[in-house]
Formats: C-alpha cells, sequence, structure tokens
C-alpha cells in the first residue's frame, strides 16, 4: 500500500469516529426531546391529581382534634403529596415546563429534604454521611435545580461503588476568589461550597478531562446517558459558580460545588435579584430531631 492510500486511511478514519459520535449524540437528544415532552404532559395530570389529594387531606386534618387517633394520618397524607408535587416539580423542570425561580436557599435544609429519597437510591451496601456547617450562608439559586445537583452527584457516586463503600456530603463557607474574575462574579470573594466525596473505583486524567461533556459517560450502555455532571455544571456556571473535581484510579472522586454566598447585610430593598425571602423547605419530623446531631452523623 503506498504512503499516500495510508495518510488517506488515517485521515479518515477519525472523522469517521467523529461523524459517528456526532450522530449517535443528535439521537440521544431527539430521544431526550421526546422524554421531555412525555414527562411535561403526564407531570401536569400527575399534579392535578396531587393537588386534589392535599387539599382533601387538609379539610380532614381541619375537622380533626389534636389529639385525635387518626390526625397523623392525614398529615402524612399531605406530607406525602406535597413531597410528590415537589418531584413533579423537578421533572418538569427537567422537561424545561417549568420556569426557573432562583431565590434564597441554605443548601443544608435542601440536604435534609432529600436524605430520605437519596437513601432509598444509593441501596443498603452504601453509607451516607453528612457534615454540614452550622452556620453555613445562603445561596440564589433554583429549588428544584439544587436538588438536582444533589441527585446527580449522589447518583454519580453510588455508580461508581457497585460493592459498596461510603459517600459523605459536606458543606462549607469559603472567603476568597476560587476562580477567575468575569462578568458574572468580580464582585464575588464569599462562597458556600457543596462537596460529595465517595470511596469508588476514581478516574484517570482522560476521564476528568471530559467529565463535564454532553452525553459523555463510562458506563455501559443503557445505565446512563451522560447528562448528569454536564447538567450540574451547567446549572451551577449559570449561577456564577464553578465545580471542581478531584479524583485517582483506585482513591475515589471528590466533587466540589461553589455557589456565590449572599450575605444578609447584602439584602437591600429595590435591589434587583436580591431581597429574595428564603424559600420555604418543608422539613420532616425526622429532619427536626436530626436537624441539632446532623454535624458528622449519618445521614
Amino acid at each position: 500500500m503506498s504512503a499516500i492510500a495510508q495518510l488517506h486511511l488515517r485521515t479518515e478514519e477519525p472523522t469517521d469516529r467523529l461523524q459517528t459520535q456526532t450522530e449517535q449524540q443528535l439521537r440521544e437528544a431527539h430521544k431526550m426531546e421526546a422524554i421531555g415532552r412525555l414527562v411535561g404532559g403526564v407531570a401536569h395530570d400527575f399534579n392535578n391529581l396531587l393537588t386534589g389529594m392535599v387539599l382533601c387531606s387538609e379539610l380532614i386534618l381541619a375537622g380533626l382534634e389534636e389529639n385525635h387517633r387518626l390526625r397523623r394520618f392525614a398529615e402524612e397524607i399531605r406530607k406525602a403529596g406535597e413531597q410528590g408535587a415537589g418531584l413533579i416539580q423537578q421533572l418538569m423542570a427537567v422537561a424545561q415546563q417549568r420556569a426557573i425561580e432562583p431565590r434564597l436557599l441554605c443548601l443544608n435544609d435542601v440536604i435534609c429534604e432529600v436524605r430520605n429519597l437519596l437513601m432509598r437510591l444509593i441501596g443498603e451496601n452504601i453509607e451516607l454521611m453528612s457534615e454540614l456547617a452550622d452556620d453555613l450562608g445562603l445561596v440564589k439559586i433554583d429549588l428544584a435545580q439544587a436538588q438536582q445537583i444533589i441527585l446527580n452527584l449522589v447518583l454519580n457516586a453510588r455508580d461508581a461503588m457497585p460493592d459498596g463503600g461510603r459517600v459523605t456530603l459536606s458543606t462549607r463557607n469559603c472567603d476568597g476568589p476560587i476562580m477567575e474574575r468575569d462578568a458574572r462574579n468580580q464582585f464575588c470573594d464569599s462562597w458556600v461550597s457543596f462537596v460529595v466525596c465517595d470511596t469508588g473505583c476514581g478516574m484517570d486524567a482522560e476521564t476528568l478531562s471530559r467529565l463535564f461533556e454532553p452525553f459523555f459517560t463510562t458506563k455501559r450502555p443503557g445505565k446512563g446517558n451522560g447528562l448528569g455532571l454536564a447538567t450540574v455544571h451547567r446549572i451551577v456556571t449559570h449561577e456564577g459558580g464553578r465545580v471542581e473535581v478531584e479524583s485517582e484510579p483506585g482513591r475515589g472522586t471528590r466533587v466540589l460545588v461553589h455557589l456565590p454566598r449572599v450575605e444578609a447585610k447584602s439584602l437591600l430593598p429595590n435591589v434587583p435579584g436580591v431581597g429574595d425571602k428564603i424559600s420555604p423547605v418543608s422539613e420532616s419530623a425526622d429532619s427536626r430531631t436530626e436537624e441539632s446531631e446532623r454535624k458528622g452523623k449519618s445521614l
């Protein structure tokens, strides 16, 4: 074979691979769009059903005395309806059927709110721990998107530990620049950091370099679409934050999410984007009981 023919074959191979990858990504995008439309339609119908459930439970509670033996069952029905409505809001956000509403949140509250769901999702062979800062500052972000960040990162950690292990969620306040200044964060030197650590298989440098690419995944076909970390990166950077990943093969992974911290003294009236009310995050009885014990404790 001549040198010209060999060169022609070598140049064709990368082009063919690139075209195949592009076609696959396009098919995935069309599939996700169809799923989004389906989810959006179903979510609206379920939201109507849940609204009726919550309303009926409120009427039952209004007719029961405080010490009535059936009251706690009606409260559980109401709580389940409210949690279901919250999940529907997340689905609608993923399907882009819901307007994004950034508001002031404490990430500790969001973590406690999704705690039970996380424990069901990761399974019994993985331990879920928390180290949450008592004086954590506030961030401005959509509630459903904050929940989505936590869920995506914890599920990725779970998938990296098929034989079991430990996932640790931690929060802390950070001061000083953590990234190159740009138009969105040029005045921000205060941050809230949310960290997810796992004891999984870890990643090599090549995998780390492609981690935030849409549709990039190391999972087997059918086990992931490669959009989890890309979605986290998109949400965080849109809010002026940054995502960092530290990992080595066989030594687990550490994902750090940095979001601009909103100080109480900056909540001035008539200033666009600040002064929003803090989003009410529903809190279960178990969450209230363990609130004072959560630092360093198992979720």
